[in-house]
C-alpha cells in the first residue's frame, strides 16, 4: 500500500498547469471583485444629479459596500472553513456580480444602497477563500509570490472600472457599467473547475476520490493509487475555528495581527482619500498631485511582487516589520520634501511598503493558521481591517480640521505604520515557523491523520 505525505507531495510538485488555471481564475475573480466595489465611483457625480442627492447621502452610499465587505469578509471566511472553500467562493461570485448588476435597474436610492451592500457581502467572501485556497495548494517557496500576484489585480480591478467608465458611460448611461458586474457569472463553469476546498476538508469527509483527483492535477506526472493513504494532514481541533484562533498558544499572535491589519488599513485608506489635498496643502498644484496617486498605485503593484518573492526566500514576518518601518519613515518624509523627482520616489516607495506590504500580509495570515480555519482566521483580519479602512478617512479629515503644519499630518499618518510594525514584530513564531519562513503548513502543534 503506497503511503502519500500530502504536505510534501504538494510542496514538492512544482508548478503545474492546474497551479496556472487556479492562479489565472483567481486573478480573474480579484479583478472584477475590485471593479464592483470602485465603480460607484465612476458613476457617482451623474447619479447625484439624476437622483437629486446631496454628499452625505452619496457618501453614505458608498459606505454601505465597505461595510458590507467587512461583514461578508468574516461571515463567509467562517462559513468556508465549515461548508468548504469552493461552495463559499462560488456563492460569493454570484452574490456580488448579481447584486451589483442589478444597480442597473434600481430606480432610486434605497434600494440602490441595499444591492450595494449586498454586492459588498459577497466581494467581502471572495478573499478569504481564494487565499486559502492558493495557499493550500501552493508548491514549496510559491505561497508568498501566488498570494502577491493576485492581490495586485485589486489595482487592475480599480483601473478597469476606470476605463469601462470612460467608454460607456456617454454612450449607453451608467446602468451599461453595472451592467458588466454579469461578466463573472458567464466564466463561472469554467473557473469552478480550479476551485477546490482543502485536503485536510476531503480527507476529513472520506471524499478520497476527490482529493486523489486533485493530487493528480496538482501533479500531473505522479500516480495516485486507489488504495493510497494518506498521512501528514493537522487534524481539526475541537470547538469552533473562531475560537481555535486564541487556543495553542495563538491569542497573543490572533490579537497582535488584528491590530496591525487595523493600522494598516487606517493608514492606506486614509492616506489614498487624502494624498491629493495633502499635496496642494504643500504647494502642488491639484493636477500634480493627482500624479502622486498613480505613482503610489505603480509603486504598491511593484512592490507587492518584489516583496512577495523576498518573503518565500527570506520568511514573511522578516519582510513585513523592516516594510512597515520604512513606510512610516517615507510618510514622514513627504512632508519636507520640495524637489519633484525626490517627492515621486517617496511616494513610490510608500506605495510599496504600505499598499505592497499589506497585500503580502494576507499571505503571512494564510500561513501562520493550520488549514481547518485557515479561511476564518483571514476573514476575521479581513475583517477588522476593513474597520481601520472605514475609520481612515475620518481620521485623515479630523487631522486637517485641526489646521496643523503639513508636515506633522504626514507624521500622524505614520504613526500607525510603527504600530503595524510593532504588532507583527510581537506574533510569536514556534521554532518550525522561524525555520520555515512560515511558508508551508504551520501550526504550532502538528497533527496527522490518515485514511484508506
Amino acid at each position: 500500500m503506497t503511503t502519500i505525505n500530502i504536505r510534501d507531495f504538494i510542496s514538492e510538485s512544482g508548478f503545474s498547469r492546474f497551479h496556472a488555471g487556479m492562479l489565472f481564475w483567481a486573478c480573474f475573480i480579484i479583478t472584477f471583485d475590485m471593479y464592483d466595489l470602485v465603480v460607484y465611483g465612476s458613476v457617482l457625480p451623474v447619479l447625484m444629479q439624476e437622483w437629486s442627492m446631496g454628499p452625505v447621502e452619496a457618501g453614505a452610499i458608498g459606505s454601505y459596500g465597505l461595510v458590507g465587505m467587512m461583514v461578508g469578509a468574516i461571515l463567509f471566511g467562517i462559513l468556508a472553513d465549515k461548508f468548504g472553500r469552493k461552495r463559499m467562493l462560488t456563492i460569493s461570485i454570484i452574490l456580488f456580480s448579481v447584486a451589483t448588476a442589478l444597480c442597473a435597474v434600481a430606480p432610486g436610492p434605497a434600494v440602490f444602497s441595499v444591492l450595494r451592500a449586498l454586492g459588498g457581502l459577497g466581494i467581502g467572501g471572495i478573499l478569504p477563500s481564494v487565499i486559502a485556497m492558493l495557499t493550500d495548494y501552493a508548491p514549496k517557496n510559491r505561497a508568498n509570490t501566488l498570494v502577491a500576484v493576485v492581490m495586485c489585480f485589486f489595482s487592475v480591478g480599480g483601473i478597469l472600472a476606470a476605463f469601462v467608465a470612460m467608454v460607456l458611460l456617454p454612450a449607453f448611461g451608467w446602468q451599461s457599467v453595472y451592467v458588466v458586474a454579469v461578466v463573472p457569472l458567464l466564466f463561472l463553469p469554467v473557473m469552478v473547475k480550479y476551485f477546490v476546498d482543502s485536503p485536510e476538508s476531503l480527507l476529513e469527509q472520506k471524499r478520497f476520490d476527490a482529493l486523489r483527483s486533485v493530487l493528480a492535477k496538482v501533479n500531473g506526472q505522479a500516480q495516485i493509487p486507489a488504495d493510497a493513504r494518506f498521512t501528514a494532514v493537522q487534524g481539526k481541533e475541537e470547538g469552533s475555528p473562531v475560537g481555535a484562533l486564541f487556543k495553542n498558544r495563538r491569542a497573543l499572535g490572533t490579537l497582535m495581527i488584528w491590530v496591525a491589519f487595523f493600522m494598516c488599513l487606517l493608514m492606506i485608506n486614509g492616506l489614498t482619500i487624502w494624498l491629493p489635498k495633502l499635496m496642494v496643502e504643500v504647494g502642488y498644484p491639484l493636477g500634480s498631485s493627482l500624479t502622486f496617486m498613480i505613482v503610489l498605485n505603480v509603486g504598491a503593484i511593484v512592490g507587492t511582487l518584489v516583496l512577495g518573492k523576498l518573503s518565500d526566500k527570506w520568511g514573511v514576518k522578516r519582510v513585513l516589520v523592516p516594510m512597515f518601518v520604512v513606510s512610516a519613515v517615507s510618510l514622514t518624509l513627504l512632508g519636507f520634501g520640495t524637489n519633484m523627482a525626490i517627492l515621486l520616489v517617496l511616494v513610490a516607495i510608500t506605495g510599496a511598503t504600505t499598499m505592497g506590504a499589506q497585500n503580502i500580509s494576507y499571505a503571512f495570515v494564510s500561513q501562520y493558521y493550520p488549514s481547518f480555519m485557515r479561511s476564518t482566521a483571514i476573514g476575521l483580519a479581513s475583517g477588522v481591517g476593513r474597520m481601520g479602512a472605514i475609520v481612515g478617512p475620518t481620521f485623515g479629515g479630523i487631522l486637517l480640521t485641526l489646521s496643523l503644519p503639513v508636515q506633522m499630518n504626514f507624521l500622524f499618518f505614520a504613526i500607525p505604520g510603527v504600530v503595524a510594525a510593532l504588532a507583527f514584530l510581537f506574533v510569536p513564531l514556534t521554532a518550525k515557523k522561524r525555520r520555515d519562513g512560515i511558508s508551508s503548513e504551520a501550526a504550532p502543534e502538528e497533527a496527522q491523520a490518515s485514511a484508506s
